[in-house]
């Protein structure tokens, strides 16, 4: 009898050993694979690299928009464009502007989710830059946001690592400042037409110590949308590329939840 109830036990505890690894497995196999990150103003694509590189590592397949900045239509169309190659249901993330960018391009049907890091989740009919009043950034009253003749917006690079990369070394901001690609002013003033967030899912990671985006507001707009929300502590706007486990864990963690 000891010794059937001691084969009795071994066969159970077999069992859920099995039981729990197919199930870790179908988990990891259900997970949405395609990832698409988008940038915001100021920034390139290559901001992304270290996040890029982890969810690499845990098997995601993921591709990066490189916005024009000349007008919001043509960030929307250059997003959408780069979801049309995706080979199935996708996470799309956003960073800063890229937020308003995401909240228009995430109804395409392809979108099961939407990251917002630190970054812009204005309603249908609301503007970015009427929202950025609701609780206004220490850049937006600097006056480092200066303009060209032609109506191309930049950050004062004297004044680009205190306001939009704090958390960065001195260096690597000195870089950015130098290579930010310049935004079209009135893209911040584009009107949103169809808000995707209030079909889909979110996800928002709050910078603690963001300069460019009042934390308040990236706050509100997650509670608003009822987003699954973290915040990182002492994060500056620049938080993808000063914490890119943090926001890689939450992308995955979008990855895993969204359907």
């Amino acid at each position: 009898m000891r010794v059937a109830r001691k084969m009795s036990q071994f066969f159970g505890i077999a069992l859920l050993l099995l039981t729990c690894g197919g199930l870790s497995a179908q988990t990891k196999d259900n997970r949405v694979k395609n990832i698409v990150l988008v940038h915001g103003a100021w920034a390139d694509g290559s901001g992304w690299r270290g996040v890029y590189d982890i969810l690499v590592k845990d098997g995601y397949n993921v591709s990066m928009v490189q916005e024009p900045e000349t007008t919001f239509a043509e960030d929307v169309a250059a997003t959408k464009r780069i979801l049309a190659l995706q080979d199935g249901p996708t996470i799309l993330v956003a960073h800063s502007y890229g937020g308003a960018v995401i909240t228009e391009a995430g109804t395409d049907p392809s979108v099961v989710g939407l990251v917002y890091i630190a970054a812009h989740m204005p309603d249908a009919g609301e503007k970015e830059s009427e929202d950025g009043n609701r609780f206004p950034s220490d850049l937006g009253k600097s006056g480092a946001i200066k303009k060209t003749p032609d109506g191309f917006t930049y950050i004062d690079p004297a004044r680009f690592h205190e306001l939009f990369a704090a958390d960065l070394p001195a260096e690597q901001a000195a870089f950015m400042a130098r290579s930010q690609v310049f935004n079209f002013g009135d893209n911040f003033s584009a009107t949103i037409t169809a808000a995707a967030w209030r079909t889909k899912p979110s996800w928002m990671l709050v910078a603690g110590s963001d300069r460019t985006i009042n934390p308040d507001l990236e706050r509100w707009y997650a509670e608003r949308a009822k987003s699954h929300k973290v915040e990182v502590a002492g994060a500056s706007h620049c938080v993808f590329i000063s914490h890119p486990k943090e926001v890689a864990a939450l992308i995955e963690d979008a990855a895993t939840h969204a359907r």
